[in-house]
């Protein structure tokens, strides 16, 4: 993944070069989602999904392990210094339980359950983890989502790409995670102390191709798995980087 984004701040890591973060070894942010057996609970929508991922990411970034000295700040900062790599995986009964029991933070939404853990090597996995199945996983949405005020950040996804739920879901948290970057830190913690509200939309072609002239952070798919390299597949729109 890579952004581009007129509002840099110093801490970014982006202030590195993309060559500079391809020599980094390269890590990956877990992510799980719950998905059980239909006769045991519904399936989240598929909004819900990239809306609860997205404030996964956000949570564990604002986490204080995360930070500083934190049990979880090394691995956080190999991860930004290189590719900003997010996998979804998905779990259910035992295999959930399994996972919940490792160092993490679960997450849930209206219908949604996603947990996420400090970041790993890429070839590092958790044998909790490495097994849950990544590829297929797909989500309906049966109703519209709802309308989004004004000054409710939204992750507004391309209307040109086709990805499955669990891509879609990181790259929801790569723009996430964009906006979290370029957000000062009072607003980072007014964020924060809110719950991290965002809504996940996909606009018209026409809204879209004004929104990745914008200015406002924008995420450029690495190409690694569904999509080209370079694709651009959301905007971070919250209020406080608007121009």
């Amino acid at each position: 993944m890579s952004s581009s984004s007129q509002h840099v701040n110093p801490d970014s890591p982006f202030r590195f070069e993309s060559v500079e973060r391809d020599e980094a070894p390269q890590f990956v942010l877990p992510l799980v989602i719950r998905l059980e057996r239909a006769h045991v609970a519904e399936p989240p929508t598929r909004t819900d999904a990239l809306e609860t991922a997205a404030r996964a990411v956000l949570t564990l970034l604002a986490d204080e392990r995360s930070s500083g000295e934190g049990e979880w700040a090394e691995a956080v900062r190999d991860w930004q210094d290189a590719r900003i790599r997010k996998v979804v995986r998905r779990a259910r009964g035992s295999e959930w339980r399994r996972a919940s029991e490792l160092p993490g933070v679960t997450v849930s939404g209206e219908t949604a359950e996603v947990r996420v853990f400090p970041p790993v090597p890429l070839d590092g996995w958790p044998k909790e983890l490495v097994k849950l199945q990544v590829s297929g996983t797909d989500l309906e949405q049966p109703e519209p989502p709802a309308p989004v005020g004004a000054d409710t950040p939204v992750l507004w996804m391309s209307p040109a790409l086709e990805m499955s739920a669990g891509k879609a879901m990181a790259q929801a948290g790569h723009g996430a995670q964009l906006a979290w970057w370029e957000l000062k830190p009072p607003q980072r913690e007014a964020w924060a102390a809110a719950g991290f509200p965002l809504a996940v939309r996909t606009p018209s072609a026409a809204e879209w191709e004004r929104l990745t002239r914008s200015g406002l952070p924008l995420v450029r798919d690495a190409g690694f798995t569904e999509i080209a390299a370079g694709s651009s597949t959301v905007v971070a729109d919250h209020p406080d980087l608007r121009g």
